[in-house]
Formats: C-alpha cells, structure tokens, sequence
C-alpha cells in the first residue's frame, strides 16, 4: 500500500533488530506501510515472523532500530518517552490477549481509569454509550472476578474507546476466548471501525479472526510478504498455508 495520504498508523522502511553481530536477528525488516483511518487490518504470519514486534514499534511500546513512523501525524520516532506516553494516552488504544483489569475496580471504573489517571473528566454520554454498545451495561458495578472471560474482553475493547482514539491496536485479542466470546469481541472492533471511523490494527494467527478484517497484511521473516484485499475466510485461511 501507498506510505502516505490520509493514514491514521503508516511507516517507511522500519527495521527492529535484537541482538548484535553475528546473533543479530532483524525481528523487523524494511516495512514500510500505510494504516487509513475507517479500515480494520489484520497483521498475520508465522510464529516468530514479527508481526507482534511490528504492532509494539507501530504503537510505541517499542523503539525502532531505524526507519521512522507516525501515528496521527506526528513522528513517533523521534520522540521522548514523556512525549511518546502522551501520545500513546491520547491517541491510542490497546486490546491484548490477557484483559489487564484491575481486581479491585468495577467494570465502569476500569473503562474509566485511563481518562482518571490523565486528569481528564469522563463523558457520560459516551460511557453509557460504550457500556450499551459492547453489552455490560448491566454488569458496569462488576469487578472482573464476577464476569465471564468474554465480558473481561468487552470491558478491554470499552476501555480502549473511552478516549475516542485514533488508532486502536489489538494483538491476540481472542487467543483467551471460546468461539461465542471470541465472535462477540470482533464484532465489537468490527463496530468500532463502521460506526465510529476508527484504525483498528489487529495481530492474530487465526484465519477466522483474521477474515474479519478489511485488508491483511502478511509477514515472513520480518519482511512483507503480502498485502491484500479480505474477501473471506477461505482466500484467509489459502493465503496463511502458503507460508
């Protein structure tokens, strides 16, 4: 895809290298690609192809060996980690395999804790909204200990749209979930691209979840394999036994 334009998430010849000499081992090698805003895309490829090191440099959880990146206009690159821990709070929001809730705090409060620990005041219409929309709105005096797994997932995706980000990166967000749950949680982040315009980037290895996007971009060995069009599970699950 063309680095450039209107993308939310882009970067331009973006390696990550780990290890020196000869046990150097580029996790990441010359990506350079392009993220729009309103488009769901998947990051796939083998085990140890690099796809989870790309999404961490991508959302600045990790630094490049070089290459640059920018996310909502501004270069990440460059930036310091006060700087960077801003942009990641303003900016974006994370859905990971494990839920990350704390114990102690309700479903709502955990939705809420990113704006609180930012001194920001919580819309109240956009938290009923988001409690209504992934479907605990009768479960939001919860703590995590009494909802489902699935439920746990649904707080994680709520909490990452409580700031309206731009960009919401998700790695394995279903790799704890049965199928039910699982259907559940991609349909959240389906919505959240159709209805709200946001940049979802997802890492998975699973084809079914990976046909939920609109695009999927394959890795092999760090490098981009493929960059394609989703038209369904099957083309998913041919072009992931290529490699």
């Amino acid at each position: 895809m063309e680095v450039g334009g209107r993308s939310a998430v882009r970067c331009e010849d973006l390696r990550r290298v780990f290890g020196a000499g000869e046990a150097a081992v580029a996790a990441v090698d010359g990506v350079s690609l392009g993220f729009p805003s309103g488009e769901l895309t998947s990051i796939v490829g083998p085990s140890g192809s690099g796809k989870s090191t790309l999404m961490h440099v991508l959302a600045g959880l990790d630094r490049p060996t070089s290459g640059r990146a920018w996310v909502a206009g501004t270069e990440i690159t460059g930036l310091d980690d006060g700087r960077l821990t801003e942009l990641r709070r303003d900016k974006l929001g994370f859905v990971f395999q494990f839920f990350n809730l704390i114990p102690v705090l309700s479903a709502e409060e955990n939705i809420t804790l990113p704006l609180r620990i930012a001194g920001r005041d919580v819309d109240a219409e956009w938290l009923a909204a988001l409690l209504e929309t992934v479907g605990i709105a009768d479960r939001s005096t919860h703590r995590p200990a009494e909802l489902s797994g699935g439920q746990q997932q649904r707080v994680a995706v709520a909490r990452a749209l409580i700031s309206k980000p731009a960009v919401v990166f998700a790695d394995e967000p279903t790799g704890n979930l049965d199928s039910a749950a699982s259907t559940q949680v991609l349909e959240l982040l389906r919505r959240s691209v159709d209805l709200l315009g946001r940049s979802v980037i997802l890492v998975t290895h699973d084809p079914r979840v990976a046909s939920y996007a609109d695009r999927m971009v394959m890795l092999v060995d760090g490098k981009v394999s493929s960059d394609t069009r989703v038209e369904g599970e099957d083309q998913v699950l041919r072009l992931m036994q290529t490699v």
